[in-house]
């Protein structure tokens, strides 16, 4: 396992789940380590503000768990976005055909042990974390249910297969903010631990930086770390930008460590 190095002038892109909190049977049960949202505030300071929260979660979820900061985050696997924390978040319509395959996973998991399904709105994921001897029922039927619907995309992740509309992707998401001024000229890195980070891997990798990989499993990705507690170890030691002196928080963040979940 190659750790990652530590540079100075990252453009940095986390993923949520498995990346900075540790997965859970239900998205609703995840818990954010003490000191993360203090840690993301600080580093997003370091590097200029060159720093955003890349997730599957919407927006609105990832500021309820990383509350009372806001950060730039791309959510919904890159059909939402907010280019900065002081900005309203954006998104894309989802296609009709998301509700018509929403009706036919609603028919097959109506009544189902072990199974959630999780309307995003603009994507659907159905999880089998509490019942994974049904992993390949759950895939099957997801499978079967997105047939003839060419626009939209099956993602199969840990514990949980998700469908999305083909037209955005954490790589989308990646190179809608290596546009802004912040992040260009900076070495793109992505840092996740699921089959969805890999396209966010891979357009850091095409612009010039690199991917991490958390845990086991095959990778674009030229580094690794093995668990949330080695992410958090590794950006609590990256290098201050040496692009500007920093992004002035709003308030210390120090005084509100007593609000992190």
């Amino acid at each position: 396992m190659i750790a990652p190095p530590r540079i100075a002038d990252a453009a940095l892109f986390l993923d949520f789940d498995g990346t900075l909190v540790e997965l859970a049977p239900r998205p609703d049960a995840v818990r954010v380590p003490a000191g993360t949202v203090v840690r993301l505030e600080r580093l997003a300071d370091r590097l200029d503000g060159a720093l955003a929260i890349v997730s599957g979660r919407p927006i609105a979820e990832i500021d309820a768990f990383l509350a009372p900061a806001r950060f730039t985050v791309g959510g919904l696997h890159g059909l939402e976005w907010r280019e900065d924390f002081s900005l309203p978040v954006q998104a894309l319509a989802p296609p009709p055909s998301i509700a018509a395959v929403r009706g036919r996973i609603d028919r097959t998991f109506a009544v189902a042990d072990g199974i959630l399904v999780e309307d995003k709105g603009s994507a659907i994921a159905v999880h089998y974390r509490s019942a994974p001897e049904r992993e390949a029922e759950v895939r099957a039927a997801v499978i079967a249910a997105v047939d003839g619907f060419d626009d939209l995309s099956l993602i199969l992740g840990k514990m949980v297969v998700e469908v999305k509309p083909r037209a955005a992707s954490k790589a989308t998401v990646v190179e809608r903010f290596l546009t802004l001024a912040r992040f260009s000229g900076r070495t793109p890195v992505f840092v996740g631990d699921d089959a969805t980070d890999e396209d966010g891997m891979r357009a850091a990798i095409a612009a010039g930086g690199y991917g991490v990989k958390v845990g086991e499993g095959d990778s674009v990705a030229g580094f690794r770390l093995a668990t949330v507690a080695d992410v958090h170890a590794w950006l609590e030691d990256l290098p201050p930008s040496r692009q500007g002196a920093g992004r002035a928080s709003v308030e210390d963040p120090v005084s509100r460590e007593g609000a992190v979940r």
